[in-house]
């Protein structure tokens, strides 16, 4: 699960149409997904503001690739591309037919920033009118498709992750899987990873591509996801493939199309690799009851540091991925563990571009000297590493999941246990000696990091997690305002015990899978108050950046396309 983007869950989707026709060259078997709002002078229409982005040029060193690798990551790219292509079908439907009745540059360009005509930072609000509110299942449902008669249908692979769900001739649902739906596309992405993996001088990542080929043909990718796991010495890396399920707001059911192409910073790697030994010591230690917690997290776990060279699709959409935690699958997870990716030029761009300017105008003059990259780094780690506590199945149900009991819920509360799950385990390590520097440094990068994620908006599981815990920490005295400067502080006490109760209340929610209890919780906590909305519109009035965007591509590498 990636992070940057989540905790809590889709407050109040909007449910209906949107603009989602059929992509050329996708098969669609007859339904004609292109969608009207009823009503769409009610849907309030704001301004496109592409400058809410800052750019940032994605580049690494290739200087020490072999190459055959050199070769393979254009190749790559390639295949990230059709990732793209199948994302936008997703998304939206067809973008050219969009972009072709449209003279706004600054509108085109904030369409393909958003991949659709709803602003993701802003709660998913269209910036064109007539469009209508952006549908909750996105394009993987039928636009006149209630909750009631998806529940109801009898339908083999409603609820899997790689179909979307659309109407026969007399007018009934059904599931068309990924490979049907787009025949061409797959083909030709599954020939590049054979050819990438030609070039593959690593045996792990020759394998991995060959079965991750074999995966975009047949939508069985748990094998891919092993081989994955397995991968150790691999200098390049690719995520690839439909793989999380943000976009479907409806029922969280439908994964979506993405791609990442990666350069692993080996040095950075070995540093960080002793820190998936601790996660069963960990585990003990939750602040839950012992049945909440009494699985056995995978030890076979890496936890390692990339330059990601190429974001395409899903993860490019809106705000962008700084670290990975992977795979999905509960069932590779507890044979195998998971794999954490830290992009760190990424990271280091949102921290210097957006992070350190918002310190300086929302944190205390006498705590900003423990806003640290370091710390940044080691939160975002943490939070991928704390994917692994916890448990998958619920307490009383084992051969229940706990994402197939939440839901559309399910992977925002995840995330939102990993935020705070992440800074248990660094409370926890340190006092071990395992994590050097001043502990005040990571609390204090956590709450400014609380701003910047906020500012991703309520259609953000991220965002939405940020409220919540934001709101949780208020109340509970964790953090305090003071009105004369303007600025927030931590109270070093107080932000521990926080930190237990609302890990607590988490674990305990998913063990029991209570999607009512979860609810609930979102309903009081995942709000953006007056007083937070008039802090939040101090960073903008200055100019400070919500996220990035990227050049990108073989030119911008140096590498002679294919």
């Amino acid at each position: 699960m990636k992070l940057e983007r989540l905790l809590f869950f889709m407050l109040s989707f909007f449910v209906m149409v949107g603009c989602a026709n059929n992509s050329a060259g996708t098969e669609n078997d007859g339904e004609n997904t292109e969608t009207e709002n009823s009503d769409p002078e009610a849907v309030e229409v704001i301004d496109p503001n592409p400058e809410k982005y800052t750019s940032f040029r994605l580049t690494a060193d290739v200087d020490g690739l072999s190459e055959n690798y050199k070769k393979m990551i254009p190749v790559l790219i390639e295949a990230s591309k059709i990732m793209d292509e199948l994302f936008w079908y997703e998304a939206y439907g067809e973008k050219e037919k969009f972009l072709a009745d449209v003279t706004d540059e600054r509108i085109k360009n904030h369409f393909n920033i958003n991949y659709g005509p709803w602003d993701r930072l802003e709660d998913n609000a269209p910036f064109v009118e007539g469009v209508g509110a952006k549908p909750a299942g996105a394009n993987f449902y039928p636009k006149d498709m209630s909750k009631e008669e998806f529940e109801a249908a009898e339908l083999e692979g409603k609820e899997s992750l790689y179909t979307f769900i659309r109407r026969d001739d007399d007018g009934n649902l059904k599931a068309i899987p990924y490979r049907e739906m787009f025949p061409e596309q797959v083909q030709k992405a599954s020939s590049l990873l054979k050819e990438a993996a030609e070039l593959a001088d690593d045996p792990g990542l020759k394998k991995y591509l060959e079965l991750r080929s074999d995966a975009l043909l047949t939508d069985d990718y748990q094998p891919s996801d092993m081989a994955w796991m397995d991968m150790k010495t691999n200098p390049l890396d690719v995520v690839i493939g439909p793989i999380e399920t943000y976009e479907d707001q409806l029922y969280g059911y439908k994964a979506a199309h993405e791609a990442y192409v990666l350069i692993k910073d080996m040095a950075w790697s070995e540093r960080l690799a002793k820190y998936a030994d601790f996660l069963p010591e960990l585990q003990k230690g939750l602040p839950v009851p012992d049945d909440y917690k009494a699985e056995n997290p995978g030890t076979d776990s890496d936890l390692n540091a990339y330059d990601v060279v190429y974001y395409a699709g899903d993860c490019n959409s809106g705000s962008k991925t700084i670290a990975i935690n992977l795979p999905n699958d509960e069932e590779v997870q507890k044979a195998k563990g998971s794999r954490r990716l830290q992009l760190k030029n990424a990271m280091r761009a949102k921290f210097d571009k957006i992070l350190v300017p918002i310190s300086g105008k929302l944190i205390a003059e006498d705590q900003r000297q423990h806003i640290t990259f370091d710390a940044f780094f080691a939160n975002t780690m943490f939070h991928e590493v704390a994917h692994g506590l916890g448990i998958k199945n619920l307490v009383k149900d084992q051969s229940a999941t706990v994402r197939s009991a939440l839901k559309e819920h399910a992977s925002a509360l995840e995330e939102g246990k990993a935020d705070i799950l992440g800074l248990y385990m660094i409370k926890q390590l340190h006092s071990k000696g395992e994590v050097e520097g001043d502990l005040k440094d990571y609390y204090v990068t956590f709450m400014a990091s609380i701003f910047r994620s906020v500012r991703f908006g309520a259609s953000s599981a991220h965002g939405k997690a940020n409220m919540i815990r934001f709101n949780f920490f208020k109340e509970y005295g964790a953090f305090e305002f003071d009105e004369a400067s303007g600025t927030y502080s931590v109270n070093f006490d107080k932000i521990e015990q926080a930190m237990q109760a609302l890990s607590n209340i988490i674990l305990t929610l998913q063990g029991d899978g209570d999607y009512d209890g979860v609810a609930k919780l979102v309903a009081e906590k995942a709000i953006i108050n007056d007083a937070l909305q008039a802090d939040l519109d101090r960073l903008s009035e200055a100019n400070i950046p919500v996220d990035i965007v990227f050049e990108q591509g073989v030119n911008v590498l140096g590498l002679e396309s294919m």
